[in-house]
């Protein structure tokens, strides 16, 4: 019987040369690993299917510009009030100021702000569009933000159009601007107010996470709202609440599903067949 034989000194060096050779030469960034499963999927693969985990159907989050590319048609979209950004009113400082965060922010996901939005079409239909992106500041709602959403708003009943907004916001209300960031929550509603008085459609999807004031502003004033499986929603967290409470919650609470249960949402959709469920309503109610 024959063992396998240890490398001598003498080959030790060459082999751990090679593997270390072998182990550099692998790419860094092909691959990336569900939160959910824990399945490791190729992120080309990944891409293609729209950033949902094929094997358990997880959707991870999604880029503003990524969301609008996928809803509307090809070279249809048209931005508004892009140069908007916002000021540092209180001068907030933590563990980083504001202004600096912001930056931050700017650079790491080449966006202006947390929200875009203008007009495009969807299967043909125009319809005034905006995003809010959970990846700069957590997709929470100050100024520009409020901004952004009542000049679409405005749009939209200006020029006659079905109006939706693509939430995900785990921050709320943004802290930095103080009081100034909960007027939007009001300023966002009354928009959203003089809108649907004129009995045009407005379309709310919430994508995970949506809390804070969002939720409770103009993601939650759906004439039909709209979830991503599994999305985190609410006004504060289940640990937050429980810690208030003092009682277990259920192991659903607060995701899509949890809301469809209890009347909060009207429908759950798979991300890949959101432009064309979104297009079948838009014919009924247009």
């Amino acid at each position: 019987m024959t063992s396998k034989k240890e490398p001598t000194m003498s080959q030790a060096p060459a082999l751990m040369i090679t593997r270390g050779l072998r182990k550099k030469s692998m790419p860094e960034g092909l691959w990336t690993k569900c939160p959910s499963c824990q399945t490791v999927v190729f992120n080309k693969t990944l891409k293609e299917n729209l950033l949902v985990c094929a094997k358990c159907n997880y959707h991870f989050i999604m880029g503003a510009w990524e969301r609008i590319y996928h809803l509307v048609d090809d070279k249809t979209f048209r931005e508004i009030a892009a140069n908007l950004q916002p000021g540092d009113p209180l001068k907030f400082s933590a563990v980083k100021s504001y202004s600096e965060k912001v930056k931050a922010d700017q650079k790491r996901t080449g966006l202006k702000e947390a929200c875009i939005i203008g007009e495009g079409k969807m299967n043909g239909h125009p319809v005034a569009l905006g995003v809010t992106d959970s990846r700069f500041i957590m997709g929470s709602m100050g100024s520009v933000v409020g901004e952004k959403v009542t000049k679409l708003t405005e749009y939209a009943l200006e020029n006659k159009l079905p109006l939706i907004i693509v939430s995900g916001s785990g921050g709320g209300a943004r802290m930095h601007e103080g009081a100034l960031s909960l007027m939007q929550m009001a300023k966002t509603s009354v928009a959203l107010t003089r809108y649907q008085k004129e009995r045009f459609p407005f379309i709310s999807i919430l994508t995970n996470p949506t809390m804070g004031g969002v939720m409770a502003s103009f993601a939650s004033l759906g004439d039909i709202i709209i979830a991503e499986p599994r999305a985190l929603l609410g006004f504060a967290g289940p640990r937050v609440i429980e810690q208030t409470i003092r009682q277990k919650l259920p192991p659903d609470f607060q995701t899509s599903e949890f809301f469809v249960e209890h009347g909060m949402v009207d429908m759950v959709i798979d991300r890949r067949d959101l432009k064309q469920k979104i297009t079948t309503i838009l014919e009924i109610l247009c």
